[in-house]
């Protein structure tokens, strides 16, 4: 018997995907806000070293002091002014490397679905010879070639991932075009590159908006993983992977310095990945 969907079915399904959206939304928000605003929010100089103040416990602790909510390194420094300052460096390389490598590999994964034949040929080739570079290996001496700094790493990381989109939108363009709309476009007399624009491109929308927040969470990752071996930007500016690397090393001393940023690392990365596969559930015709 087909299961029917009666209001109530629907109304908890509704809720569910409502809170898989708003709940990853509600934390990038805060990440965002944290980057814009950083040097109003920051409550102290993320550069300031006062050896006086050395990792001072957070403010739920004993031996704090106030206005240090988060603790301090072993320089000092604030660790949560140092974490809204890394916020800017994290939300800029994902938003900008994402956007290159989402346009870049879009556009080759439709080429090679829809137009078919050599150009079929050739990209894919090109993504399986690609594809043979493990990618964080592959990142890391393309930045120890280029030289450090944010340019370097944005380039790294578009030129390592933009496989992804053309392998996925590859299979989704093969697919919707062999719908029927697609025949009936043709048939009408549409040109094949305005077919693809106006007919395949919105409905493989949804599965390049997931992929797009699937990037920016992996760029984040290889951000901090640069960071983490010094490899980003210089060692001095606050980024979540270099506080990570120094809280390694402070771990039984001070845990805070650690924890805390990692914790920003995880939910970042995960609130990416389901606001993703949300927004392709809410969106996506096939999935409606």
């Amino acid at each position: 018997m087909a299961d029917v969907a009666t209001p109530a079915k629907r109304s908890r399904r509704s809720g569910g995907l409502n809170l898989r959206l708003w709940l990853p939304l509600a934390w990038i928000l805060v990440v965002v806000v944290a980057a814009v605003f950083a040097p109003l929010i920051a409550p102290h100089d993320p550069l300031a070293q006062d050896l006086f103040l050395e990792r001072l416990p957070p403010f739920f602790m004993s031996g704090t002091e106030p206005g240090y909510w988060l603790g301090t390194d072993s320089l000092g420094r604030d660790v949560l002014s140092r974490m809204i300052h890394g916020a800017r460096i994290a939300l800029f390389v994902s938003l900008i490397a994402a956007t290159v490598t989402c346009v870049f590999g879009s556009a080759l994964g439709l080429v090679a679905g829809y137009y078919g034949g050599w150009w079929d040929r050739v990209i894919s080739r090109l993504v399986d010879i690609w594809m043979a570079f493990p990618p964080v290996l592959f990142a890391v001496l393309l930045v120890a070639v280029m030289g450090t700094g944010l340019t370097s790493v944005i380039a790294a990381i578009a030129l390592i991932d933009w496989t992804r989109f053309a392998r996925v939108i590859r299979a989704e363009t093969m697919v919707q075009s062999r719908m029927d709309y697609v025949d009936s476009a043709r048939i009408g007399g549409a040109r094949r590159f305005a077919t693809l624009v106006s007919e395949i491109l919105p409905n493989v929308l949804p599965s390049i908006i997931a992929l797009l927040m699937l990037e920016m969470g992996i760029a984040v990752i290889v951000e901090a993983i640069l960071s983490f071996v010094n490899l980003s930007i210089s060692s001095d500016d606050p980024t979540w992977g270099s506080m990570i690397a120094e809280g390694r090393n402070a771990i039984h001393f001070a845990w805070w310095v650690l924890l805390f940023p990692l914790i920003a690392l995880f939910l970042t990365v995960l609130s990416f990945s389901t606001l993703g596969e949300g927004l392709k559930q809410r969106f996506d015709p096939v999935l409606q």
